[in-house]
């Protein structure tokens, strides 16, 4: 995993770097995704999360959900488009789960992908990604902390 000014960005993800969301693509085909470690450091700690539901299609890069910083409010991006198998019901009990552990316990919706190798290629993983973040954190000043 690589760390750039605080910020975790794991090479094993696909990445919307302008967007800040990852997506990991599970061995059963499906993708989980939420927001980055540089996404959780600019909105501050996460007061609320409001899901889409299971169910529902979503485009790539339209909002599988909205969460809310004392800060920020605004939209969660997935990085993949399909239909919502899950969302995490334990983010609306501690929504700062995502400040902590936001690819781990932070997730945010888990999707059956509809279009997956067109979404890949729109999308940066491995070094490419961390080289790509480290680009924007740089320009952008942004410290993880």
């Amino acid at each position: 995993m690589a760390n750039l000014n605080g910020c975790d960005i794991p090479e094993d993800l696909y990445y919307s770097v302008e967007k800040h969301v990852w997506g990991k693509i599970e061995s059963d085909g499906t993708v989980t995704m939420g927001m980055t470690s540089v996404a959780q450091s600019l909105a501050g700690k996460l007061l609320y999360i409001t899901s889409k539901k299971v169910g529902q299609t979503i485009a790539q890069l339209k909002s599988v959900a909205t969460v809310e910083s004392g800060k920020y409010v605004g939209p969660v991006p997935a990085p993949f488009s399909g239909e919502i198998i899950a969302v995490n019901e334990n983010l609306k009990m501690d929504v700062s789960v995502i400040n902590t552990d936001p690819y781990g316990k932070g997730w945010v919706c888990k999707i059956k992908p509809s279009n997956i190798e067109a979404d890949k290629a729109s999308l940066l993983t491995g070094k490419t990604a961390v080289e790509a973040y480290k680009k924007k954190i740089e320009a952008d000043g942004i410290k993880c902390e």
